[in-house]
């Protein structure tokens, strides 16, 4: 698990670095799809990795309104204090923990079961998710995205 946690984390730190080439008006334009912005993705995705791990360690989940985030320093700050987290997690990890369930209700009011393992596939691939999203915006730009390449990094 801590190999696709890697992964995601490295490929978000290349995007940080290609955001800091980037005009700082460009990374808040509101586009289409995703969260509506470079910025807001790369928050989204650092802050639903937050959210889930606290859940799964049964800690309160830090609360930050996606709408005022307004610099890419922010983003990297919180970025860093999420994957330190996660990684203190993952140092705990075994495959007991995957077997593990969490209880959830939605604000519906419906109850979910999910085991720990199927969470953490669920943050890699979410992540993932969004990465395409700001490949698809870097090229509306003419810019060129970050490899998301597994393989051949």
């Amino acid at each position: 698990m801590l190999e696709l946690f890697s992964y995601n984390w490295e490929i978000r730190e290349e995007w940080f670095n290609w955001c800091r080439e980037i005009d700082p008006d460009e990374l808040t334009k509101e586009r289409a799809g995703g969260m509506g912005s470079i910025l807001k993705n790369l928050f989204h995705v650092a802050d639903c990795e937050q959210i889930w791990m606290n859940q799964l360690q049964g800690k309160p989940v830090i609360k930050k309104d996606l709408h005022t985030i307004s610099t890419l320093d922010e983003v990297i700050e919180f970025s860093g204090m999420t994957r330190q987290q996660t990684e203190n997690f993952l140092s705990l990890w075994t495959p007991a923990y995957g077997k593990k369930e969490l209880n959830m209700t939605s604000r519906s009011g419906k109850t979910y079961l999910f085991t720990y393992q199927k969470v953490m596939q669920h943050v890699v691939t979410h992540e993932i998710h969004h990465i395409g999203q700001l490949s698809v915006w870097a090229r509306e730009i003419g810019k060129k995205p970050v490899s998301s390449d597994l393989i051949f990094r």
